[in-house]
């Protein structure tokens, strides 16, 4: 008896991946592939809002970061400007001060005379030049001594003034705006009343 040819079976699958007996078209396989496709898309979707909004986080950090790399690029040179036209006024505060110890020396005689009235001409032009700057004296006789504005370096017994006020200044201060240039140099009573004064006496 001649040899019967068997042949293996195999199941193919059809267009649409169905499994022999079930249809290519089938109402129940469109709705599952349906279903899964849109909940991939949904995955999909949330992975990409979260990665979008890490990505939103990261450039608002690095928006913040380089506002305050600016503000303080801008704080330092301001403030490193200030120093330097500081430094500036406080030499021409030296030249204000030679200015102010020649014309208190200068004998009455000199009154009148045209160099002197030069040297004059060249203080008030110095103090205005201060003063465009923002430059201007520090109030100090009659005051209370006040040490961010004042410095005292010396006592004054017997004045009959309250004690702490400022009774001399021997070197005049300076403030810039609203800022203390130079403090100034002052000497204040003590508090003892003056002779032939008695203590409650004031003025």
């Amino acid at each position: 008896m001649p040899d019967r040819q068997t042949h293996p079976r195999t199941h193919h699958r059809g267009a649409a991946g169905d499994w022999p007996g079930q249809t290519a078209d089938g109402p129940h396989s469109e709705s599952l592939t349906t279903e899964e496709a849109v909940e991939q898309l949904a995955a999909q979707l949330e992975a990409a809002k979260g990665l979008a909004a890490e990505h939103l986080a990261s450039l608002q950090r690095t928006a913040a970061d380089f506002a305050n790399f600016k503000r303080r690029t801008a704080e330092d040179r301001e403030r490193e400007m200030g120093l330097a036209s500081e430094f500036l006024l406080l030499k021409l505060l030296v030249v204000a001060d030679d200015f102010d110890r020649a014309l208190e020396a200068m004998p009455a005689e000199l009154k009148g005379v045209a160099w002197i009235e030069g040297i004059t001409l060249l203080d008030r032009k110095l103090r205005a030049l201060l003063e465009s700057e923002g430059v201007t004296p520090i109030e100090a006789i009659g005051r209370p001594f006040d040490p961010r504005e004042h410095e005292a370096i010396a006592t004054v017994p017997s004045t009959g003034r309250p004690e702490g006020e400022v009774v001399a200044e021997i070197q005049r201060g300076y403030r810039v705006r609203d800022r203390v240039l130079r403090p100034a140099m002052v000497a204040i009573a003590d508090g003892g009343a003056a002779p032939g004064d008695t203590i409650s006496h004031t003025n």
